[in-house]
């Protein structure tokens, strides 16, 4: 199976916590069912991504990155890459390389989509991504190293994150919900 068939699938079946999320569900499917390529960054204006945020192992405090380009607080993600197999795997590639935590594995199962423009993406701006976000359950012990793409990568407790996004905050009480 292709990571567009994969995509394709997993985002037909996904049944959504929301009314909105149901539709973000819906956008991504048309998306891909007009795009065949849909799944990579050359698909512009719009294409998808991957991400997973680490979750520690008694819900109090999330795992993240310091982006370098957008110079925010993130969950750990990225674009999908033509080794990428499925949705789950390019997520626990950006897990991998981005968290520097040894082992650690996403969870089965999309938890949340969330749309969102980039702007440092393209010249024009005028770029989407349609991230399909996962959870990983990091244990007591996992130390985080800084990759490349990161200006920092540090533990934060739940209600402490900095500039925190609506829908960073959905995904932290939906991890939290998956504990």
């Amino acid at each position: 199976m292709s990571l567009h068939a994969d995509a394709l699938a997993n985002l037909r079946a996904w049944q959504a916590p929301s009314v909105e999320q149901d539709d973000l569900r819906r956008r991504y499917v048309s998306h891909l069912e007009a795009n065949p390529d849909g799944v990579f960054k050359a698909c512009v204006p719009d294409h998808l991504t991957a991400s997973c945020l680490v979750i520690s192992d008694d819900g109090a405090s999330v795992l993240l990155t310091h982006h370098r380009k957008a110079r925010r607080w993130f969950q750990f993600g990225g674009h999908l890459e033509t080794g990428d197999e499925t949705l789950w795997a390019a997520a626990a590639r950006e897990l991998h390389e981005e968290s520097g935590v040894p082992g650690l594995e996403p969870l089965p199962g999309v938890v949340q989509l969330s749309e969102h423009p980039v702007p440092f993406c393209a010249p024009s701006g005028d770029v989407h991504h349609l991230d399909v976000r996962f959870v990983a359950v990091a244990p007591a012990d996992a130390v985080p190293a800084v990759s490349e793409e990161s200006l920092d990568v540090r533990w934060w407790p739940v209600d402490a994150i900095p500039d925190p996004e609506d829908n960073l905050l959905e995904l932290i009480k939906l991890a939290q919900g998956a504990l």
